[in-house]
This record gives structure tokens, C-alpha cells and sequence, in this order.
């Protein structure tokens, strides 16, 4: 997966001035692409260097998560289908989970805790009804 500058990208400000010099690029700036997991049968990740040689597990597909029941206790349940996302309203239409979406378990609707994308797993909260 090839990496995406995250620096500053514009030159000139909104009035057409145009902005102080900052810097130049450095490695440093360089950040991840976005993962886009999508609801799958069975869970599909990927190990990505990062920097300083570190390793992290990027999920590109996911089936199962992690969901919170209302007695505390952990269960691992099939996720059916995305109900809808705070963060893009075609993420319900493309079944992508980022963190915050609600998404349609067999034991019923949860909301998604953690950023599935950055971390290789989902966990969520089953929501009350």
C-alpha cells in the first residue's frame, strides 16, 4: 500500500495570497491511505510497516465483531449489513465500517467503538431497543 503526503498540499490562501514557505517534504510527513473495510463473509487483514519499523494490522474485509451485550459480557456476532455512518452517507450504501457507524449483528444493532481500519478487528456496543 503506497503511502499519501499529509503535509500542506495548497499554495495559495483562499484570498489568493500566497502561504509562507513552511519546509520542504520530509518522510516524516508521509501518512497511511485510507483501508475502506468492508462488511465480508470472513475477515481478511493485512500487516503494514510503519514507521521505525513497527507493524500494524490493517483490516480490509471484516465478518465478525466484538459486541458489548447489555450484562457486560463479550460475544462474537456476524455482521449482516451497515444501517448508517456519521462520518459519509454513501459508507451505508458501500458497507464500509469506520469508527462511530451502526452496524446489523445477529443479536442486533450495535455502534461501532473502535476504527477497524487501524486496528484489524471490530468492537462494538450493542445499542439499547
Amino acid at each position: 500500500m503506497p503511502e499519501q503526503y499529509h503535509g500542506r498540499k495548497q499554495t495559495r490562501k483562499g484570498t489568493g495570497a500566497k502561504f509562507a514557505r513552511h519546509g520542504v517534504r520530509r518522510l516524516s510527513h508521509l501518512g497511511g491511505h485510507f483501508a475502506g473495510t468492508k462488511v465480508a463473509e470472513k475477515n481478511e487483514v493485512e500487516t503494514v510497516r510503519k514507521r521505525g519499523g513497527s507493524k500494524k494490522v490493517v483490516s480490509l474485509y471484516i465478518g465478525f465483531a466484538n459486541v458489548v451485550m447489555h450484562d457486560k459480557k463479550i460475544k462474537k456476532a456476524k455482521i449482516k449489513t451497515v444501517l448508517e455512518s456519521p462520518n459519509n452517507a454513501h459508507y451505508k450504501r458501500m458497507n464500509i465500517i469506520t469508527k462511530g457507524v451502526i452496524i446489523e449483528t445477529d443479536v442486533g444493532k450495535a455502534r461501532v467503538t473502535n476504527r477497524p481500519g487501524q486496528e484489524g478487528v471490530v468492537n462494538a456496543v450493542l445499542i439499547k431497543s
